[in-house]
């Protein structure tokens, strides 16, 4: 499994319909309206790199309202 935050800007007063709509997405599993240089904080928990950069983040980025998005995948260490 693979988890990624990704962050997001949209068009302004899209903010909160695009977290909505986000978080109706498969394999999403937080979608959240907040302030500062990103509009909207997605966690996504996919099955794999491949699964997460062909096929939910694509279905992110097709949201009307957003203009940008940053994925930052979650890095784990062997202790």
């Amino acid at each position: 499994m693979v988890q990624a935050y990704i962050l997001i800007q949209t068009e302004v007063g899209r903010a909160a319909l695009a977290a909505a709509t986000i978080a109706e997405i498969s394999g999403v599993a937080s979608s959240e309206e907040v302030s500062g240089p990103y509009d909207v904080i997605v966690r996504v928990d996919a099955a794999d790199a491949t699964d997460l950069t062909q096929n939910v983040v694509p279905q992110i980025q097709k949201v009307a309202g957003i203009t940008r998005t940053l994925t930052c995948s979650v890095v784990t260490s062997a202790t």
